[in-house]
């Protein structure tokens, strides 16, 4: 089953952290210098908090798949939802490595959909979504 999946982007994140700590009964899973995820199962996502982006609150969100049959039905709704589609078929984002495809709805809210391979020891720097807007392609962010 499919975990949601919810980016925020926070001033503090030692607030935060003691904030959905405390909010989820939970410490994070991961909690490095600039970012934490926390993985429920209680409700079922992957929030994740970084410091990382320009603009406060909302990222964006996703679905994250626990398989590679998973994640390839949930890349056909994206297909399906008739979205502009950008896909990373190896990318480091958020300590981990990942397959993932984004997407935008009608009100350019961003989603992506991803299944992780493994953990990194860097946060991941966008350099392929920089790339493409820098080549006048609207992307998302890393998360």
């Amino acid at each position: 089953m499919a975990r949601f999946h919810l980016a925020l982007t926070v001033a503090d994140l030692d607030k935060s952290v003691t904030f959905y700590s405390r909010l989820f009964g939970a410490e994070p899973t991961v909690l490095k210098h600039d970012y934490a995820k926390w993985m429920l199962d209680d409700p079922k996502i992957n929030l994740s908090l970084s410091t990382h982006g320009e603009i406060k609150g909302v990222d964006h969100v996703g679905l994250q798949a626990d398989s590679q049959d998973e994640f390839d039905a949930m890349k056909a709704a994206l297909v399906k939802a008739e979205g502009p589609l950008l896909e990373q078929p190896d990318t480091t984002c958020c300590y981990a490595r990942s397959t993932k495809t984004w997407t935008h709805d009608p009100d350019n809210v961003a989603w992506e959909t991803f299944l992780t391979h493994g953990e990194s020891v860097i946060y991941g720097d966008g350099g392929e979504e920089r790339a493409r807007r820098d080549a006048g392609a609207e992307t998302p962010a890393c998360c």
